[in-house]
């Protein structure tokens, strides 16, 4: 009997010091490895030039349609060439993105979900272009 107390105070001990303990953001292998400064993001297919974003954090890439909203997230994949996110942004809408890392300077962004009610879809390709 008194083998089970102490075993038990110790796993009360235990799962104090574990709840205390501050959770830790994973490294995003796929995100460490861009190079920071302008980049350009291109839908696949299209003409047009492109949108230049500024890569102070590379993190902005995981939420391209709902780049100023404050949102939660879940890494479903993380490997050094894939990462694969699902975030929630409350009423702001919810997505899935995927990026694929070719190089320090190009990837292949595949984002879906809803944005304000309405679904979207893209599937663009990023390079770093210069400075900022």
């Amino acid at each position: 009997m008194k083998l089970i107390k102490i075993i038990s105070a110790t796993a009360a001990l235990l799962s104090g010091f574990a709840i205390a303990a501050p959770a830790q953001t994973p490294s995003m292998a796929v995100l460490d490895g861009l190079t920071r400064g302008e980049w350009t993001l291109k839908e696949h297919g299209s003409r047009e030039a492109g949108q230049k974003v500024c890569l102070g954090n590379p993190e902005r890439l995981l939420q391209i349609e709902h780049a100023n909203a404050t949102c939660s997230r879940y890494v479903i994949e993380n490997s050094p060439r894939k990462l694969r996110v699902s975030y929630k942004c409350g009423r702001s809408g919810q997505g899935v993105t995927e990026i694929k890392l070719e190089s320090s300077s190009l990837v292949q962004i595949s984002s879906q979900g809803i944005r304000n009610n309405a679904p979207f879809s893209l599937h663009m390709e990023g390079r770093r272009t210069g400075g900022c």
